[in-house]
């Protein structure tokens, strides 16, 4: 099962205790997802000045950022120009670079 970080120490204890029972087998792999989703950390949206700020405190350039996130950096000048939002999994990535730090993405 996949391990989701929750928003609170309740849902977390929730999560994990759904995470035991589809261990033994009695909840569901689809019943697990759902609370797996209900129990992820929300992804927050990221404009080009967040995108900016996040790669200059990292001390990236655009072109490390692009290999990071596993992109191009011409994907990554255009979200920072604003011609272009990051979407799916870089969206998931910057918000985990954000929290988590470059060791947590590279």
């Amino acid at each position: 099962m996949a391990r989701a970080k929750a928003e609170s120490p309740l849902l977390g204890a929730i999560h994990q205790t759904a995470s035991d029972l589809a261990r033994l087998g009695l909840i569901e792999k689809r019943t697990m997802r759902n609370y797996d989703v209900l129990c992820l950390v929300p992804v927050e949206p990221f404009d080009a000045e967040k995108i900016k700020k996040l790669r200059r405190s990292q001390k990236l350039s655009q072109a490390v950022l692009a290999a990071v996130l596993n992109t191009s950096a011409s994907t990554v000048r255009q979200w920072e120009a604003g011609a272009k939002r990051p979407s799916g999994p870089s969206l998931k990535l910057l918000n985990l670079l954000a929290r988590k730090g470059l060791d947590a993405v590279a």
